[in-house]
């Protein structure tokens, strides 16, 4: 079968220069990468492919050749040997798709984030709070310090690594790096009696922490805190990651939020409907405000109180309350009640 055309595969034009050429072969590199599809057989032939591709078009004498002549051109052109890493080469594309190789992994690592999801009344949304969280998390050892041996134990470089924490296998004409299967990448080897008795060997330990959040006025559902250094511990001496408290703030039975702004209902009597009149407004502080009615206020008219809402996250002043009218209908009339109503009805009054 005949070879396909070396631009072809990697879907670039014939005048690509040599940083979209990178570019591309970063990225279908990564695609293909055997390590990183285990479970399809093709992908390597695929890989194999790009990388010959790419190998010829980034060498100016080779990609010369091949765009005078095709892949005859490249016939007895001193190409390498099938045991040869061809990718000796390419070394910084290979350690920016995976990590740096071998240098990284002994290198101090930041610990994982944590995330605590936090609920809270409405009170506490609005005027703020303080609350004391219990956060199981991993730590180094305290009693062996996070070395993961016994006192007086030592360690020593993983023989056959060499202390990297990397072996490298060869799959046909091309070398992979994977993790150190005898010491997991930790670079280090430990007789099984030298292990910390507390922690196995692992320098780290599960406990329950106790930290301390204050929960600033005018937080909602989604606000996210985050307490630094609160995390996981880091690796090999690297910092501990942060903690993210995210905040839920629960319903309440009187008082719907809307932004900074609240909405609550405040129930009167016909009589104060058709006459106005002063009526008391319940706080999310606490207590109550008196509110003016005007005379002939209509069921679901709302009426504002100015800065008595949720307080502005991030600037000052508060958002305001709306009491929204309801107009109680008495099921039941005295029978001078009754009179009065049936007085008033020939009198022939109108909503208008």
């Amino acid at each position: 079968m005949s070879k396909r055309d070396y631009y072809e595969i990697l879907g670039v034009e014939r005048d690509a220069d040599a940083g979209a050429l990178k570019k591309v072969f970063r990225k279908l590199a990564l695609k293909y990468h055997p390590d990183r599809n285990p479970d399809d057989p093709t992908a390597e032939e695929s890989f194999k492919e790009v990388a010959e591709a790419y190998e010829v078009l980034a060498d100016a004498d080779k990609r010369s050749r091949y765009d005078r002549f095709g892949h005859a051109g490249l016939a007895g052109a001193g190409r390498a040997p099938p045991s040869e890493d061809i990718f000796s080469h390419f070394g910084d594309i290979f350690g920016d798709i995976f990590g740096g190789g071998r240098r990284t992994r002994n290198r101090a690592a930041r610990g994982s984030d944590l995330r605590y999801d936090l609920e809270l009344t409405l009170e506490e949304a609005v005027l703020g709070a303080k609350h004391e969280l219990v956060i199981p998390r991993v730590q180094s050892c305290g009693t062996c310090e996070g070395k993961g041996l016994k006192e007086g134990a030592q360690a020593t470089t993983c023989s056959q690594c060499d202390g990297s924490g990397q072996v490298s296998r060869q799959q046909g004409p091309f070398m992979f790096s994977m993790t150190c299967p005898r010491c997991h990448g930790g670079g280090r080897s430990v007789r099984e009696e030298d292990n910390c008795g507390d922690c196995g060997g692992s320098g780290k330990e599960r406990i329950e922490r106790k930290v301390s959040v204050r929960v600033p006025p005018g937080v909602d559902t989604g606000t996210r805190m985050r307490v630094s250094g609160e995390g996981e511990v880091g690796e090999r001496g690297g910092p501990a990651g942060d903690l993210y408290v995210v905040l839920v703030v629960q319903p309440h039975t009187k008082f719907e939020r809307e932004g900074d702004d609240l909405h609550t209902e405040i129930e009167i009597d016909i009589a104060t409907a058709a006459l106005g009149g002063k009526t008391d407004v319940d706080l999310i502080d606490g207590g109550t405000d008196k509110v003016r009615l005007p005379a002939g206020v209509q069921p679901d008219e709302r009426v504002r109180i100015r800065g008595k809402g949720v307080p502005h996250l991030n600037g000052s002043g508060r958002g305001d309350l709306y009491a929204h009218v309801r107009v109680r209908i008495p099921k039941k009339l005295t029978r001078e009640q009754r009179k009065l109503f049936e007085k008033l009805a020939e009198t022939g009054l109108s909503a208008d």
